[in-house]
């Protein structure tokens, strides 16, 4: 599946919801999309997206532990955390190239997330795409 931007726009304002509350029902995250001013599109493509990122997280979170010692998930800033194990899907499973997933993932750091998340994130993720290459 290609993806652009607003479909990861909306994949990440999906999983952040989804670790706000892991209980929150996906009818309801589905509605919050709809004022996310994607077209419907690119809102249940970012929904599926996030879904299946949600679901190998515990992947994600174990590789992001073991690269941040100093930074376990759990003290991450959510967007962070949430950009980071998306991009792992995208690169582990959905096969997106590595400089893309990176890139876009820094991208929406800088977008949604605090000065130090573009640099974070790109960090992380290099050391990521390293041991992918191996």
């Amino acid at each position: 599946m290609r993806l652009d931007r607003s479909i990861r726009r909306c994949a990440l304002q999906a999983m952040y919801q989804y670790d706000a509350d892991p209980g929150v029902d996906d009818d309801l995250v589905r509605e919050s999309l709809v004022d996310s001013g994607a077209e419907s599109d690119a809102q249940a493509r970012g929904l599926e997206l996030a879904q299946a990122g949600w679901r190998t997280r515990s992947e994600a979170d174990a590789k992001i532990e073991a690269l941040t010692p100093d930074w376990p998930v759990r003290r991450q800033a959510m967007i962070d955390r949430n950009l980071l194990r998306l991009a792992f899907h995208e690169i582990y499973v959905e096969g997106t190239p590595v400089k893309v997933a990176i890139n876009e993932a820094v991208e929406l750091a800088r977008e949604f997330g605090t000065e130090e998340s573009g640099g974070f994130v790109n960090a992380v993720l290099d050391r990521i795409a390293e041991e992918a290459k191996a």
